[in-house]
């Protein structure tokens, strides 16, 4: 195996290009090559605006204007103004449009299942891909603000409460913890924000409100492919200033000598160590930060 990080890098490139087939004239045998594949793909995924096509995909306006054109030609896609700014297009699938986005759609999957498949060990095959996807993503990762019983809330959290179970030496089981209620993790009395990779939920952070003068922050999860990349200081930042435009002053949180990272992220981040003030049978190390 070669050490020089460059030639590393520009392998994995060429195992990429080919597999995903990016040189094919006839991607995944649908009569026209990875361009317009893509820029179909994005459409049926949601993404309606050329502009925010071009952002996406980071394409110059001449070849996004080619491909969207050839699309059209196809009697795929359909181009109209913007309802709200005449001066946008939003793009959208036709009928045709739809079954060839279907077609794609069925064949990446299969595509997807044999490469998986051709590994002994499929999930660290999939955990390297993780990794590499949201380096590359990293700077269009996002963060939204969703309701904690959302679905993608809740990937989140089992995958946390999981980590939880195997680092803590007592277990975990998230009906014993002071378990934060739904209600008091949307506003106006606080919020749950997760982080977005391309669709994927690849972190999460809670804002518990309490009738107590302060709120917690609770849940602080960031998946294991995206660690040391920044993204814990984005949702701390984020939901901080989401608790200071709530009108609180003073947060708190809780968290376990077990996970030192943890607590040094906290200390790092400027959170002062305070007493306990809680009941809850995990923690054993308690914060405090005055907005």
């Amino acid at each position: 195996m070669p050490t020089d990080p460059v030639a590393r890098m520009r392998r994995f490139n060429r195992a990429v290009t080919t597999e995903a087939g990016l040189l094919d004239s006839s991607f995944l045998g649908r009569g026209r090559p990875l361009g317009p594949a893509r820029v179909l793909n994005a459409i049926g995924h949601g993404l309606c605006d050329v502009a925010e096509i071009r952002a996406y995909l980071r394409l110059d306006s001449g070849l996004t204007s080619r491909l969207l054109r050839g699309l059209e030609e196809e009697g795929l896609i359909t181009l109209s103004p913007s309802p709200q700014d005449a001066r946008r297009r939003i793009a959208a699938l036709t009928p045709a449009g739809e079954a060839e986005f279907a077609a794609y759609e069925s064949l990446s999957d299969d595509h997807a299942r044999d490469v998986l498949a051709r590994h002994p060990r499929p999930d660290i095959l999939l955990d390297a891909m993780d990794v590499v996807a949201t380096a590359l993503g990293l700077d269009r990762i996002t963060l939204e603000e969703v309701a904690p019983e959302d679905p993608r809330a809740r990937a989140c959290l089992d995958i946390y409460y999981g980590e939880l179970a195997e680092r803590l030496r007592t277990g975990f089981d998230v009906t014993l913890s002071a378990d934060p209620e739904a209600a008091d993790m949307t506003a106006p009395r606080g919020a749950f924000l997760i982080a977005m990779s391309d669709g994927m939920p690849i972190g999460c952070v809670g804002l518990k409100g309490t009738d107590k003068g302060y709120a917690e922050i609770k849940r602080l999860w960031v998946s294991q492919a995206a660690r040391g990349m920044g993204l814990a200081g984005r949702l701390m930042d984020a939901v901080e200033t989401r608790a200071r435009d709530l009108g609180i002053s003073l947060l708190r949180l809780d968290t376990n000598s077990a996970l030192p990272e943890a607590v040094a992220f906290y200390r790092k981040r400027q959170w002062t160590e305070i007493g306990r003030f809680n009941e809850d049978p995990y923690p054993d190390i308690f914060f405090e930060k005055v907005l």
